[in-house]
């Protein structure tokens, strides 16, 4: 079965073409005219996907070398995202649907996320603990089958790859923040200053990144005057992203030992950040599998869209005929 995925639930345009679990494109257009507003502008991002939609299906069928009449199913993120982005990405997956007569699977954005270690290693068992960890949402989930998993912790305010890009934003570094604080860090000692590390010893697996942001913000007025040096941004970027770095690793730690689970995923756009990628591999030393899915499945991406279509096509009766479903930006809960 050829599925035909689409992904447009942010910034990010993508169009993959999935058969089975084999990825046969996976084409991605990022937007760098948001970089100019500091931070994503809504209105922009629907209408680049307008523009870029159409061409980049051509394309990645093109790369797939199939046409569309060897197109068996189309899969769209239906949520969250923004909503004209949504938008876009499901209306012209349902003109597809409705002009070649093809079912249609509406796909949640995060578990895409969720799932992507197992579009990268299909050796991966049930249960898994997954972090899905992004710009716009931080979550734990005990992963039990393709149909059954449940929230276990989320973040009650910023989620990481937010606190990454706002902390950028006061460093005077510019947007996106999270891949300039790691190059940064690379130079920095992660040492120098103590960030706090908030909730990391409640009992539950839940987040919380504002403080962090606050602490950071006074913490530049007071000690420092701008431009920054490049030393201090190092120092900084390298102490805040330890800072991160250690809640999301001991959070997941923690769940995986109280499930008593030994397979671990990381999924969602911060999970390419190198540090993050380094710390959780050592968790291998203790016996556990740590699944990291390679750069272009960090981001947004339509093949794990696509992959999760095709698991919901084998695990479901549902013949996928209903277009009537609406797109929604409201955060994900348990299933």
């Amino acid at each position: 079965m050829n599925i035909l995925a689409i992904e447009s639930s942010c910034d990010d345009t993508s169009i993959a073409v999935i058969n089975k679990n084999n990825v046969l494109s996976n084409v991605i257009s990022s937007q760098p005219i948001h970089t100019d507003y500091g931070g994503i502008v809504p209105e922009l991002a629907s209408r680049a996907h307008i523009n870029n939609i159409s061409s980049l299906t051509l394309s990645s069928l093109k790369i797939a070398d199939i046409d569309i009449k060897s197109v068996d199913a189309i899969a769209v993120t239906s949520e969250p995202g923004l909503m004209g982005s949504l938008i876009v990405g499901s209306s012209f997956a349902k003109g597809l649907s409705l002009k070649y007569n093809l079912p249609l699977i509406p796909v949640n954005h995060i578990e895409g996320h969720i799932y992507s270690g197992c579009l990268e290693d299909e050796t991966l068992e049930f249960p898994f603990i997954s972090l899905v960890v992004s710009g716009g949402h931080t979550s734990l989930f005990l992963v039990k089958s393709y149909t059954n998993f449940e929230t276990i912790g989320m973040t009650k305010d910023d989620a990481a790859g937010e606190a990454f890009d706002k902390i950028a934003k006061l460093m005077g570094l510019g947007y996106p923040g999270g891949p300039v604080i790691d190059k940064l860090a690379k130079e920095g000692n992660p040492t120098e200053y103590d960030f706090p590390r908030s909730m990391i010893n409640t009992d539950d697996f839940d987040f919380s990144f504002s403080g962090l942001k606050t602490s950071v913000r006074y913490f530049i007025q007071k000690n420092f005057e701008f431009p920054l040096k490049e030393k201090d941004k190092q120092n900084l970027a390298a102490s805040v992203q330890s800072a991160i770095v250690d809640v999301l690793k001991h959070k997941t730690y923690k769940a995986a030992k109280k499930y008593k689970v030994k397979n671990i995923v990381i999924g969602g756009g911060v999970s390419a950040n190198s540090l993050l990628r380094n710390s959780f591999l050592k968790l291998e030393d203790k016996g556990y599998k740590i699944v990291l899915p390679k750069m272009e499945y960090c981001i947004d991406n339509a093949a794990m869209i696509g992959f999760l279509a095709n698991k919901k096509i084998e695990h479901s009766d549902n013949k996928f005929n209903n277009l009537t479903f609406r797109v929604s930006s409201r955060p994900m809960r348990s299933k």
